[in-house]
């Protein structure tokens, strides 16, 4: 059961199927879970209306990805979270802002092509009103990552 509604073996088979590829047509749905259209169809819509489905994300391949990441920890000076967060949204180089516990207020995760262009999108990051400093580090590697749920903000609709 997700919240108050059921899933059954049914529908885990569909859901299965939609995350090894969110894009495969209803008729493939059918065809792979041996199953009708308009049952599959009808299922489709019942778990998106019951919040099982969320939305259907897109995961980038290595040629979209930025090819330089840095993590930019920001200290604000008092009183100027919410002002700082609004114009960091503005900054399309910006991946992922965390509000944070420690010694600093924000974690940004900032990507672009360019050294040139991490470092034009830290320097302006600290130029912002409310910003007492910033530390940045460039990622060399990655080691791990993990695909989680999709967040909802990137949603790409199947293909029927």
């Amino acid at each position: 059961m997700i919240g108050t509604m059921h899933i059954d073996a049914t529908d885990r088979l569909i859901l299965s199927l939609l995350e090894e590829n969110a894009r495969m047509s209803t008729a493939e749905l059918a065809r792979r879970g041996g199953l009708s259209r308009t049952t599959v169809q009808s299922r489709i819509e019942r778990l998106e209306r019951g919040g099982a489905i969320a939305g259907y994300a897109v995961v980038m391949g290595a040629a979209a990805r930025d090819a330089i990441r840095a993590h930019v920890m920001i200290t604000l000076t008092p009183r100027h979270v919410a002002s700082v967060e609004d114009a960091l949204r503005q900054f399309p180089e910006i991946r992922e802002l965390h509000a944070v516990s420690g010694h600093v207020d924000m974690i940004a995760v900032v990507g672009a092509q360019t050294t040139e262009a991490i470092n034009d999108a830290i320097d302006r990051i600290g130029m912002l009103q409310g910003v007492d400093r910033t530390n940045s580090v460039i990622v060399l590697s990655t080691r791990i990552a993990r695909q989680g749920p999709a967040t909802g903000s990137l949603t790409r609709h199947r293909t029927r």
